[in-house]
């Protein structure tokens, strides 16, 4: 099967355009979400607590979400956390547009988007291995990408221009998506028997945990994700660059917020079209301390085009890292364990992006933005090499295979 082939896979088409569909309506609520935020409070540090507000479910939620994914339809599991999210975005769209609608009740909003995430997310990933042959996992996570990245880049944009329109239509559009999605997901059909489920137990509970715990390459692998992207993302920061520093409005946040996703939709393409053949693992960890540099450039910025360059860069080399990491996870865990595993990992991939979102919005707090976005992206680098005398089993694969 073909890279090609893949997209005409109806198992993994329907698969591609769920994910597509959901992407885009988060992406599309979490610009008009931040720019509410910090046009009601004005305070970096709620910005960070959007980032916390999506991560404490994650948080508590990891063995549950990770032992349900490995014991039910996965295919439900996603439709029915899509249906949550068309709830949620309903509520924001009529609570916006009748003005009642506070920060307070925008973060027990998001709490409970996380919360349906935190089941959605790891599931998809549990979900996907079992649609295509083992041997085109890396092609098909690099087309996951892409279809992800392509609706990363409409959805900020979109999502600031229809926040400009009115705030209330970015909410009511995520709805109708997320409704899109659960239907594609609920069309798809596995034609491999569903694996007996191991009984609830403390020990098959914990076992992703002690799976990754055994397993060097995946444990470095998923805590350099941890690490490196904590201290080095600064995507919670973007409302505050672009009114205070880039003096730009809801369309240039739109524009910041899309640009990682042109760099990482150009590479997954290439990725998916000419996989990574040799030295995978020094691939990565190259691409983890470009996705430093590209962040140190953006914090000392004050043009629109450097920075938007910058972040088109840290984006592109933002999925090597990805591809490389998520096909090495799903190759090495056998389908029965996938959903637990997939959970932990998920986990380490929401501390790193929410919770490096609170880390960011509190740093910012209190030295100031562009210090803050300056310092993470030096720390981005120095993990990357502590990594690599950490984890040499990781830095030494060739092939993924």
């Amino acid at each position: 099967m073909s890279s090609q082939s893949l997209l005409h896979h109806k198992p993994f088409a329907l698969f591609l355009s769920a994910r597509a569909c959901s992407s885009f309506a988060f992406q599309m609520q979490s610009v008009a979400i931040g720019w509410q935020i910090y046009a009601l409070t004005g305070s970096a540090f709620d910005l960070g607590l959007v980032g916390l507000a999506q991560f404490l479910p994650i948080l508590l939620l990891t063995l549950a979400v990770g032992h349900v994914a490995d014991r039910y339809d996965r295919r439900r599991i996603v439709a029915i956390c899509q249906v949550v999210e068309v709830c949620t975005s309903l509520f924001l769209a009529v609570g916006t547009a009748t003005g009642w609608l506070g920060a307070n009740g925008i973060f027990g909003v998001v709490t409970l988007i996380g919360a349906a995430r935190a089941f959605e997310s790891p599931t998809l990933s549990a979900l996907m291995p079992g649609l295509v042959p083992i041997e085109r996992l890396q092609q098909a996570s690099a087309w996951s990408a892409s279809a992800n990245q392509t609706a990363t880049i409409l959805g900020p944009a979109f999502g600031g221009v229809m926040y400009a329109i009115g705030a209330p239509v970015p909410f009511a559009l995520a709805a109708a998506l997320f409704c899109l999605a659960s239907t594609a997901v609920l069309l798809i059909r596995v034609d491999r028997p569903v694996p007996a489920r191991e009984p609830a137990t403390i020990r098959s509970v914990l076992s992703g945990i002690t799976f990754i715990w055994t397993h060097p390459a995946v444990l470095g692998a998923v805590s350099l994700d941890l690490f490196a992207v904590l201290l080095g993302g600064a995507t919670a920061l973007l409302p505050i660059y672009a009114r205070d520093i880039l003096h730009t409005g809801p369309w240039g946040l739109g524009l910041l917020r899309a640009a990682p996703a042109v760099g990482a939709l150009t590479m997954s393409i290439l990725l998916a079209r000419r996989p990574i053949r040799r030295r995978a693992g020094h691939l990565m960890f190259g691409a983890v301390m470009v996705f430093g540099l590209a962040t140190i450039v953006f914090a000392v910025s004050r043009s629109i085009p450097v920075s938007v360059v910058a972040l088109v860069v840290l984006g592109g080399a933002d999925v090597v890292s990805v591809v490389v990491r998520f096909a090495l996870v799903q190759m090495r865990t056998p389908d029965a364990m996938r959903g637990r595993v997939s959970a932990v990992n998920m986990l380490f991939i929401g501390t790193s992006n929410q919770l490096g979102e609170f880390e960011s919005g509190t740093t910012a707090a209190l030295l100031g933005t562009v210090p803050a976005t300056l310092l993470g992206g030096v720390a981005t680098i120095g993990v990357a090499l502590l990594w690599m005398k950490l984890f040499p089993a990781l830095r030494d694969i060739d092939k993924l295979s």
